[in-house]
């Protein structure tokens, strides 16, 4: 109920952003099942971004991305990088997406995604306590 409350008290340009969100996660999230990750990353990264994303864009699409994350079933850290690349991208702006391990987790491989843009993590939080695996993108 309170969801929908927030999704109420936005502005159009605001909805219309979640909404390619939402169908660019889900995009993601559905080639991700029937591919493989080099298929849809090689489809996301492709376009050719160079410039520095300024601090409200970056803010903006990890708003995005998160929100619409919560409407996609099983939409990972991986899937939400993804997507939050390639938004970028389509704007013009760099990023890359890093994948690292868990330190320390004893038996179990613990793997985490991670959106970075310049100085800047975007989406995936802390790399502290993560071994830093490979880059993919700008």
């Amino acid at each position: 109920m309170r969801n929908w409350f927030r999704l109420r008290s936005l502005s159009g340009p605001q909805m219309l952003f979640l909404a390619r969100c939402l169908a660019v996660v889900g995009a993601v999230r559905l080639g991700l099942t029937l591919s493989s990750y080099n298929r849809i990353r090689s489809l996301v990264t492709r376009l050719d971004a160079r410039n520095d994303a300024d601090i409200a864009d970056l803010r903006r699409v990890a708003w995005g991305v998160a929100a619409a994350a919560r409407f996609v079933p099983g939409a990972s850290c991986l899937t939400q990088a993804l997507a939050g690349h390639y938004l970028l991208a389509r704007q013009g702006n760099a990023s890359k997406i890093c994948i690292g391990i868990e330190r320390n987790s004893g038996a179990e491989l613990n793997a985490h995604a991670w959106l970075i843009s310049g100085d800047h993590i975007v989406l995936g939080g802390s790399i502290n306590g993560f071994a830093h695996l490979v880059d993919h993108g700008q």
